[in-house]
């Protein structure tokens, strides 16, 4: 009897020892082994997911601008170096009224060929206050238009982060909240979350900084247009300078 109860004894003590590890190790077999990018992704929780998706989006979009802006701003400025190589020609404004206003430098012509037909081709002492006024308007207009779509990148650039900051805390939270569930400081526990959460910081930061550094680039490149823009309105406005001193001669020898 002594002996079957020292037994019993022993195997009680054994199984206190054996019961922690033994429920470690089932805690720990029942975590997540992948921890890749797409594998923390699956894994997470419903909000820190919908955070990653609108990241991604947030990316696609950032390239989806830089690509088609990027193509749009090559071509217009193409165009508008040609126009105002011919623009710098010895030329007259009736003579270039007929070009189709492809380009923005084409719509300048045109727009001071509009007032020149609504002034009677009269060159007046105030005909080129009036051309000037709707260049202006012209240019302006352009700008607007080949600035359309750059203000989401510095929506991406400057909110992204903050998402993805508000995925990783909320993330953190979770794993905390698991911690306490699961009655355990195993790091091994809590690990898979807080890497699941920093992921969402990783994708922030993935959307924002192309975003922030394509918004730069974009400016600098439509500021390079706008200067071409301002060079063929001053070159519209020597035209017009140009044919009132024609027109002049001519009155004046008519006189004679």
């Amino acid at each position: 009897m002594i002996r079957s109860a020292a037994t019993l004894g022993l195997m009680a003590a054994a199984l206190l020892l054996i019961g922690p590890g033994a429920q470690a190790a089932a805690t720990l077999a029942t975590l997540p082994r992948d921890l890749s990018p797409w594998g923390m992704f699956t894994a997470a929780d419903i909000v820190v997911k919908a955070v990653m998706v609108g990241l991604a989006l947030a990316s696609l979009a950032t390239w989806t601008v830089w690509l088609s802006k990027t193509i749009e701003l090559s071509r217009e400025t193409a165009r508008a170096r040609a126009a105002l190589a011919q623009l710098e020609a010895d030329t007259t404004l009736a003579e270039l009224r007929g070009a189709e206003a492809q380009d923005g430098v084409g719509q300048l012509i045109q727009t001071a060929a509009r007032e020149a037909q609504l002034s009677g081709w009269t060159f007046d002492d105030y005909f080129k206050e009036r051309v000037a006024l709707r260049l202006e308007r012209a240019e302006a207009a352009m700008a607007r238009k080949i600035a359309r779509g750059t203000g989401i990148l510095a929506t991406i650039g400057a909110v992204a982060p903050f998402v993805g900051l508000f995925g990783t805390v909320w993330g953190i939270m979770n794993a905390f909240i698991g911690i306490s569930e699961a009655h355990t400081t195993n790091l091994a526990v809590v690990a898979p979350g807080i890497a699941e959460a920093l992921l969402a910081t990783a994708l922030g930061l993935v959307a924002a900084v192309p975003a922030v550094v394509i918004y730069n680039y974009l400016v600098r490149q439509i500021a390079n247009y706008r200067a071409l823009l301002g060079d063929a309105s001053a070159q519209v406005l020597l035209l017009v300078s140009r044919d009132r001193g024609r027109s002049a001669r001519l009155m004046a020898r008519a006189a004679e």
